[in-house]
Order: C-alpha cells, then structure tokens, then sequence
C-alpha cells in the first residue's frame, strides 16, 4: 500500500517543548507507593512534571506502604525505578538529587483503621518543620488492589484527611471501580459520603493519551470530517486492543477480572463514548461528560440470548511465537487448570440514538495476539454506484476499490490514517487504495507526554474533563454486567480458543462475517470485505 504523508509546518515552536503550567503545589500521598504502578508510571511522571516547574516549590511527595523503608530507602528505590522508566525525561543526579529531597515515605497496611491517622500526623510534622516549603493541598493517590478501596477511602474521612477546610483535598481511584453494577454502587457511596463529587478522580490512563484526546479535535475540530461521522455514511466502527504479552505476573488478577472487566468495562468504552459523542457547548468537564453519559444511556442492556449471538470470549493456548515457544493460558502461573477466564473477548455494542442507529460497534481486546496495537478504525459506506469495477481486462470486480476507513492509532505509535481510492499511472483506468498518514512525534518532532504525567497535572489544577464521572461508571457497568452474568451460564457462551500469537479466535470473524463486515487484520493489511 502507498502511502501519502501529512507534513506538519517545521517551526522552532514545535521543536522544542511547550512550556507547561505551573499549578498549585500539593503534598501527593500515594497508598501502595512500593508497588509496581507507582515505580513505572507515577513517580517517573512527578519527576517530569517537578523537572518542568510544574509543581511549584513546596511540592511533597508521601509514599504509603506495607513494605518497612526509610526515607532514603525509599529514595533509593525509586531513583532506580524513575532512571529506568520509558516515560522518564532529561535524568540526571543534579535533576535527582533535588527530586529526591521532596520524597517522604510512611511504613503502614493502607486498609488498616491506624495508618490514616498516622499519615495526618506526618503532614503536620512535615508542615511545622517546613512551614513554608511545604504545601497544605492533599493528593491521595490509591495505587492499591480495589479490594481495599473502601476501607482507605472512609479512614481518610475519619482522619479528616478529606477537609478542605486548609487547602484542596483531591483523591485519585485506579481502576477496575467496582467488578459489577451493584459494587460500584457501593463504592461510590463510599466515595461521596467522604469526599464531594468534584474531589474524586477515577483514572482511565487511556484518557491521556494524545490520540484519544484527539478525537474530539479531529470530529469537532475540523469541519470536512463531522458532516459524514453518522449512520448515513458509516458502515462499521472497529475498536482495537491488542497486546503480544500474556498475562505473567498478573495472572492472580486476571483470574478475578478477565478481558471484559480489564479492557472493554472502562478503557475501550471510554474509546467509544469519545467517538461515537454528539459535540460538547464546551470542552469542560460536566460539558465532555454530559455527552459521554447520553451515549452510554443510548445503549440498551444485553439478554442472555444476545449476548450469546453478539459476544465471543476465548483463551489463548500454546503455540510457536517467533521462534519461541509460550504457554497457554492454562499452563500460567496461578490459573487455575480448568479456568474459564477470558483472555480475548470481543463484543458487538448497538447505539440506539438518532445519529448511529443501526450501525455496530464491534470492541475486541486481547491478550498474546500477533501485534500490540490499539485503534478506532471507522468504516465509511461504499459510493453508491461501483464506477471503476471494472479492470482494462474488462473483469467485472466490484471489489476493484476498498471503502475508505479512518483509522485513529493510540499504540504502539500515536497516528491518524485515511485510505481512499486513487488512479494508478498510465492509460488504464486502474484503482489502488492509498493512504494519507499523520503521525504525531514525526511531523510535531517530539513525543507526546505519558498519559499519567498528562492526568496527574489535570488533577493538580483541579480539571477533571479526561476523568470518569460516577454515572458514567454506573452506565458502563449497566452494559456489562449483564454480559458477565450471561457468560456465567453453563454452556450459554462457552470459551473458545486461539493460538497464541494469530489474531484471536475464527469465532470472532464469525461475529461480523454475518453482518457483511470484517475486522483488520492487526499487522494492518486490509482484509478483503466479503
């Protein structure tokens, strides 16, 4: 396939890096600041944004664990970590040194009744002896298992941690937010009788992606491409998410979450309320959320019977990947030998408003596929008359010229492409299908920021438009559930399987092949519409 690129303006403003905003300074208390999530992206993504002076002078950083540290070893650690992570900026020992200084850390069980009380008291003391470097705005970052949300969340009322009597208190909850309809319920009563609604940040790190954000610029933004973005021009939307790993380490909770409540629950329909959206009176946070919600309310709940027609869940097995050869899921650490957890599931959403009625919206997402990718491929209408199906040989091929699609990659590289029919040269009238590519760190020259550095700073000035609402948790899991209690009954949706490393299971090409429609192979070659 031929490719045409998309050249950006070359200015000395977008070779270097825009300048960010200094925000109020805050004391961030990370609850499980030992673990992994805290040592790949959070304490990397505070460094950047403390390295940019972004974070003002009386910047902390208090970090809560089971596991005994002192403050310097607790230093030392994530000095190893932040030098190490991908997402890591300009490190050097002066740049360290001074981050280092800011690092604090409180030896405590973050679910038990005495640690939130002791977190109060070590604010106290850092504020008496630093007075003035230290700043009276609270954090909470829950980098914790969801199953110890709820205990965190009422000790911190109960230290009076949540007052903003001195200062802003904002506390930051990681996903899953509930398993199901009734425990995220739950949880957000929890949340709302400590905290108020415009404390609370649900983090979907999908949100901060630059792609994902862009698909508001892209539809909203420029006026050639809203007009078509409806049922009258598009056929199919796909919605991708891809990963070459298996579940390793997180095996454990791959066996309590599965692809559904891991994947499609929160990211992928985060995806597709943004791409599916009617525009916004502003881009705020109750404006983007509102309309967010409207298209979550427009999808109906599954039946069982549908779900079992618009649903496919399967497992990965053992097979050769490069050479190599890798367990099934099976045969992982810590999966049970008769599991019927899903590595791979993919789902057939309807959207039953004026703008996308009978269109699907086809989601898959999986583990151990044959490419990490994830992407919106929007798939526009065939032209109402097929001009050019004809060859110079006069085979008639009605084929001759694929319908274009808009495809919006958010990894491994953040890209927008649009296929369209072109003429070859020379005197016959033969079609290829080209491409119109934009990427964003080739023509911007520079990378986009991580996504955790890009929320945490939202957060720090009080922003919560790429934040999830509570009622577009509960709508989410009004989709979901129903599917997972479906799935739950014997022999109703059986789980399948596929060959580690392939593109996931025949039974999901079956679940478009009934409608005509197919998905993309995931090395990005267009397959064939039957």
């Amino acid at each position: 396939m031929s490719a045409v690129t998309a050249n950006a303006p070359q200015t000395s403003n977008q070779l270097a890096r825009p300048s960010l905003p200094q925000v109020d300074s805050c004391t961030v208390i990370i609850f499980g600041a030992s673990g992994d999530l805290s040592k790949r992206k959070l304490m990397s993504a505070l460094f950047n944004l403390a390295c940019e002076g972004c974070t003002g002078r009386d910047f902390n950083v208090l970090g809560v664990g089971r596991t005994g540290m002192s403050d310097d070893d607790f230093r030392a650690q994530m000095r190893a970590a932040v030098a190490g992570a991908s997402d890591t900026r300009d490190f050097t020992d002066e740049r360290w040194k001074e981050f280092a200084s800011r690092l604090n850390y409180l030896t405590g069980d973050p679910s038990s009744d005495g640690v939130h009380e002791e977190i109060a008291t070590r604010l106290d003391e850092m504020n008496q002896v630093e007075a003035d470097l230290t700043s009276r705005n609270h954090l909470f970052y829950l980098s914790t298992p969801p199953s110890v949300a709820g205990t965190i969340i009422e000790g911190l009322g109960a230290a009076g941690l949540a007052s903003e009597e001195k200062g802003w208190s904002r506390i930051i909850v990681e996903k899953p937010f509930g398993r199901d309809l009734e425990s995220a319920r739950e949880l957000n009563e929890k949340l709302a009788r400590v905290f108020g609604e415009h404390q609370v940040y649900r983090i979907d790190h999908f949100l901060g992606k630059e792609t994902v954000q862009n698909l508001l610029v892209f539809r909203f933004g420029n006026s050639m491409f809203e007009p078509f973005w409806n049922r009258n021009y598009v056929d199919y939307v796909e919605i991708t998410a891809a990963e070459t790993l298996g579940v390793g380490a997180r095996a454990a909770f791959y066996e309590e979450t599965g692809a559904l409540r891991d994947m499609i629950a929160n990211h992928l329909l985060q995806v597709l309320t943004l791409t599916a959206m009617e525009p916004p009176v502003a881009f705020d946070a109750d404006a983007v959320r509102d309309k967010k919600v409207e298209v979550l309310r427009s999808m109906r709940p599954m039946t069982s019977a549908e779900a079992t027609k618009r649903t496919i869940r399967a497992q990965y097995t053992a097979s050769e990947v490069n050479g190599e050869r890798v367990p099934g899921y099976r045969d992982e650490k810590n999966v049970a030998a008769a599991s019927q957890v899903e590595t791979f599931a993919a789902v057939q959403f309807q959207i039953d408003n004026w703008r996308w009625a009978g269109v699907p919206f086809y989601v898959r997402a999986g583990k151990r596929l044959n490419r990490k990718v994830t992407e919106v491929a929007v798939h526009l209408k065939r032209t109402p008359q097929a001009l050019f199906a004809h060859t110079h040989k006069g085979e008639s091929n009605v084929h001759d010229i694929e319908p274009n699609i808009i495809v919006m990659q958010i990894q491994p590289c953040e890209a927008i492409r649009i296929s369209f029919g072109a003429k070859l040269p020379g005197v016959e009238m033969e079609t290829a299908t080209v491409e119109l590519a934009f990427n964003y760190e080739a023509n911007f020259h520079r990378s986009s920021p991580a996504a955790y550095e890009t929320l945490l700073l939202d957060v720090m000035q009080g922003d919560a438009t790429l934040f999830t609402r509570r009622d577009e948790v509960e709508e989410q899991w009004r989709l979901i559930t129903p599917i997972e209690e479906a799935w739950a009954i014997d022999g109703a949706s059986p789980v399948v399987s596929y060959a580690a490393g392939t593109d996931g299971p025949a039974q999901a090409d079956a679940l478009l092949a009934r409608n005509g429609h197919v998905w993309r192979t995931l090395n990005g070659d267009p397959k064939q519409h039957r």
